[in-house]
């Protein structure tokens, strides 16, 4: 590879549609500013794109930039958008392109076209460092490579993310105004593990890194989280609350700092129920949301995902959040099974467990997994940007494809009625989401 000394790093933009919720959680390009760190210690040039806060196209900022390397990092649903910037860094300024991300680590073979070169399937952002110093691809594990003869794969290997720097987080600063996690902005990312040592059915995340779950000593954590100019922070974590004694570690670390914050993170309801008292620490510290996957409303769906808890637990984890003073933000599944009954018993479980913050995705097989394969025959759509958990991608069992989005919706639209009568998110354009949901009520699956 010839010498690099402008590399272009590029975040994609979410959806050129407004069915999503860009500009309520906008997350900053944590993986970006890891990869940037890394090219400024090396003496290389860089700069960020992130199509979630930038005014210009991609390729206009090609056209001005030049870089002779861009790398290009997303998810399934922005596949699409991956692939143009990489047409687009051919055609603009001959670059050298690279993908990475949660997207390439686990769909690599979809990513082969003329217009990629390289393909990191490893959260070794290192490699990426060393192919631009000249090593041999063929000499890193979790790179594909293209050549006349075709790609070739070579095999990852589990990364300890105890090796990563402290991320470079100029772009950040900058742009503080626009990265949120709802009301809380800006809202910085801090990640402490990576992988998740569960294993749900429905969730990919615990695939990443060869299935190996790893984790940063908790000391260091503190330590970023103290230099970080930003009241709020989120821990990315598939799973921040995975071990008791660590976590009593940064509560302690936490309050002999003296440091004030705001966080979010996620965590699962037994861990809340067996602990309630690191609840009520944790929201002395200042933990005001966690990210619950609650999921179903029965003991037997709760099975089939392999949850490892019922409904008793998961109602027991939202009164203990409520005790302790902190949000739940209970995320769950509406399955391909559901019938307009279970829609409506969705929303009255809410409602009786007075849970304000809910996120409810559709049951999406995840492209390249076993649950894929499961769901071969009943797959109704290739268009990658349809995984977003907001479309239904797999045809419902009970109630055809236009039934199934007129509940769906109707659940929404009374989860933000709700939430409006309630006062949360005065930030968000109440209106514009009911009318985008009845809207998609009868255009979605005709």
């Amino acid at each position: 590879m010839k010498q690099i000394q402008r590399v272009l790093l590029i975040h994609p933009e979410i959806s050129r549609t407004k069915y999503n919720f860009a500009g309520v959680i906008d997350n900053e390009p944590l993986e970006l500013e890891y990869i940037a760190a890394l090219l400024r210690d090396q003496g290389i040039g860089y700069e960020i794109w992130d199509g979630q806060v930038e005014q210009i196209p991609a390729a206009e900022k090609m056209k001005a930039y030049m870089p002779e390397l861009v790398y290009v990092c997303g998810r399934t649903r922005q596949e699409r958008f991956m692939l143009e910037y990489c047409e687009a860094a051919k055609q603009f300024s001959g670059s050298i392109t690279v993908i990475g991300g949660l997207h390439a680590q686990q769909s690599y073979t979809r990513l082969y076209t003329d217009s990629v070169d390289y393909i990191l399937t490893s959260f070794n952002l290192f490699h990426l460092i060393e192919l631009i110093g000249g090593t041999p691809p063929e000499q890193l594990n979790g790179i594909c490579c293209r050549s006349a003869d075709g790609w070739q794969a070579i095999p990852p290997e589990p990364f300890d993310i105890q090796r990563l720097p402290l991320p470079d987080r100029t772009y950040f600063y900058a742009h503080t105004d626009r990265y949120r996690y709802l009301e809380l902005l800006p809202c910085a990312h801090v990640r402490t593990a990576y992988c998740c040592p569960y294993r749900c059915s429905f969730c990919s995340r615990n695939r990443l890194n060869c299935g190996v779950y790893t984790r940063r000593d908790i000391r260091e954590v503190v330590e970023e989280i103290g230099q970080i100019s930003c009241e709020n922070i989120y821990l990315v974590d598939d799973d921040f609350l995975v071990d008791s004694e660590r976590i009593r570690q940064f509560i302690a670390l936490i309050k002999e700092r003296n440091i004030r914050k705001r966080y979010v993170c996620y965590g699962r309801a037994d861990f809340i129920v067996r602990h309630p008292e690191l609840m009520q620490q944790l929201s002395e510290i200042g933990f005001y949301y966690i990210l619950t996957g609650l999921e179903a409303l029965d003991d037997r769906h709760l099975a089939a995902y392999n949850k490892k808890c019922d409904m008793d637990c998961n109602a027991r984890a939202v009164g203990i959040l409520h005790q302790a003073g902190i949000h739940m933000m209970g995320m769950f599944i509406a399955d391909l099974d559901f019938t307009a009954r279970d829609f409506r018993s969705m929303y009255r479980w809410i409602k009786t467990h007075k849970l304000r913050h809910t996120a409810v995705s559709i049951f999406t097989p995840e492209l390249d997994s076993a649950l894929y394969q499961q769901y071969a025959d009943r797959i109704l759509t290739d268009d990658p940007g349809a995984w977003d958990y907001l479309h239904v991608v797999a045809k419902p069992g009970r109630m055809s494809v236009r039934s199934y989005y007129f509940h769906y919706h109707i659940l929404l639209i009374r989860l933000f009625l709700r939430g409006w009568r309630d006062g949360i998110y005065d930030f968000v354009d109440y209106g514009y989401y009911i009318r985008s949901f009845l809207k998609n009520m009868f255009r979605f699956g005709g």
